[in-house]
């Protein structure tokens, strides 16, 4: 069974004891956390398909992880006109393992 949610302004596909990487969400290691905006739910040949959310849909998951991701280096440079500003940036994410989904 397998399920398209989303969270974080993204979609993602999830299945049943697959882990995934979110953005940051307000939970701590271990929690257990609800996604309710789910799109759809499939499970073989039978798929049903939210307008534009599954009634009743949910996705449970747990929280493994709370972390930051690699660092990404920002630069702006013009040339020969002595400009250039460098600054790095690292995104939050959150790693989540579904648990189980229901489609309602």
């Amino acid at each position: 069974m397998y399920a398209v949610i989303r969270t974080g302004g993204k979609q993602y596909r999830v299945q049943e004891g697959g882990s995934l990487r979110v953005e940051k969400l307000d939970a701590a290691e271990g929690d257990s956390i609800e996604f309710d905006d789910v799109l759809l739910v499939g499970d073989g040949a039978d798929v049903k398909v939210g307008t534009p959310q599954v009634a009743g849909g949910k996705v449970t998951a747990t929280v493994e992880e709370q972390g930051r991701s690699r660092k990404v280096d920002v630069v702006k440079f013009k040339r020969r006109k002595g400009y250039k500003r460098q600054h790095g940036h690292r995104q939050a994410f959150t790693k989540v393992r579904v648990t189980a989904i229901s489609a309602g």
